[in-house]
């Protein structure tokens, strides 16, 4: 196994941080490793405190690193929320060799050329997209390099975030003792995984209803053209369980697991558990439909900010309908509900891969497919993510690694990735 095929994706979420190995051939992924541990620095998909965040991204990786006995050195890390911001650039460059052939150094330059734009200081370009090249005015090229040519361009999309929530986030990666390979927007990993060409071409939704927020994303001409977050999720409706049936927290979100049902009209009320009443020892006996009730209101509200936020962006039609994606949507019902909301196509979207078939793993797939084709077209190269398995040892991440050292001149190995970012606030 060729550790340079080996790519590694970190979904930060707001109930669970998900860790994904995968070792990549060509158009094929194999998914060798999967790491998930509860998320404890998390709300409303933000970081609120930094040590617990960190200690959850260490217990993430050590169980994905057990998993495949190698040892995790750098992550790909997926970044959502509505501080991102998309713009579309242009670049046009002319082709240096003498033989007029377009090679990498000719697509880096047009792609570097697109970023020379005016930002807000408080912004920073996270990712090029490229949606098509240009050679002598032949448009709709997805890979120039090889062809002939005396003019390239790059019509593309940028896209930028908040510097402070960048900041906080790789800050976290870092005390984790990971280096970041490549930073990839979430709702583009997720469509690349999750929709179709035609889907992507036609005009489609994509929700995807995590635990602390909903993030809205539409595609039309297949490209991403709007996306947005909502603070409204599955917590909300473990919330709502624990107010409705007096228990704690913990026991709520049990239940919601084990017996929860999103679509009234098909709920079942023989279905009978026990609930433990918070602040004494007696129990409560209550059936799905009662507690289906209360799900389907919050999850109502939830489709309902979806609906909004996608009419906010102008889009009135969507013949590709709505895709939903996310680890709410594993309970039943959700999809019954949203047919009936919508009045639409409706489907959700599950990755087809042993060990990651459920829908919260959408995100984490979709990162590691995503970053390697985003890579191989803009010419980048992503860092090898682990350590032979002879190397291995059992991890303690709250201890420094020893920082590689590159035999020909003995210094330090760095990816250029992590020295942008290390001046970001100097």
């Amino acid at each position: 196994m060729n550790n340079n095929e080996i790519l590694v994706s970190l979904d930060i979420g707001t109930s669970e941080i998900k860790v994904i190995i995968g070792e990549v051939l060509e158009d094929s992924l194999n998914i060798i490793g999967v790491g998930t541990a509860k998320s404890n620095g998390m709300k409303k998909g933000a970081i609120v405190d930094i040590d617990q965040t960190v200690q959850s991204i260490r217990n993430a990786v050590e169980q994905a690193e057990r998993m495949v006995g190698m040892q995790v050195d750098s992550v790909i890390v997926g970044i959502d929320g509505s501080h991102i911001q998309l713009q579309s650039c242009h670049g046009v460059v002319a082709v240096q060799s003498e033989n007029r052939e377009i090679g990498n150094e000719d697509v880096t330059r047009v792609i570097d050329g697109a970023q020379v734009i005016s930002i807000p200081p408080e912004r920073e370009i996270i990712d090029v997209i490229p949606k098509q090249f240009i050679v002598d005015g032949l448009d709709e090229i997805t890979d120039p390099r090889g062809m002939i040519g005396v003019r390239l361009e790059m019509e593309g999309m940028i896209i930028t975030c908040s510097k402070t929530i960048l900041h906080n986030i790789l800050k976290c990666v870092e005390r984790a003792n990971l280096q970041v390979s490549d930073i990839c927007l979430q709702p583009l990993a997720l469509g690349s995984i999750a929709l179709s060409k035609d889907e992507k071409e036609l005009g489609v939704a994509l929700i995807d209803v995590g635990g602390g927020s909903t993030t809205v994303s539409v595609f039309a001409e297949g490209t991403l053209i709007g996306t947005n977050v909502t603070p409204l999720g599955g917590d909300n409706v473990t919330k709502d369980l624990s107010i409705g049936l007096r228990t704690t927290t913990e026991d709520a979100e049990d239940i919601k697991l084990k017996h929860g049902h999103a679509f009234y009209d098909t709920a079942n009320e023989e279905e009978t558990f026990e609930v433990p009443t918070i602040g004494s020892n007696t129990k409560e006996s209550y059936n799905q439909l009662q507690i289906s009730d209360m799900i389907e209101a919050r999850l109502e509200e939830i489709y309902a900010y979806a609906e909004r936020e996608i009419r906010k962006m102008g889009i009135v039609d969507l013949p590709g309908g709505y895709v939903l994606t996310g680890g709410t949507m594993k309970m039943p019902g959700v999809l019954e509900l949203a047919q009936d909301l919508f009045r639409s196509n409706v489907r959700i979207a599950i990755p087809d891969y042993i060990g990651v078939r459920e829908p919260q793993f959408t995100a984490g797939i979709g990162i590691l497919q995503f970053a390697y084709h985003n890579a191989r077209i803009q010419g980048k190269n992503l860092e090898a993510a682990v350590e032979n398995a002879e190397a291995y040892e059992q991890p303690t991440r709250s201890q420094p690694k020893p920082k590689k050292v590159d035999s020909k001149d003995g210094k330090k190995k760095e990816s250029k990735l992590a020295n942008m970012f290390k001046y970001f606030f100097e």
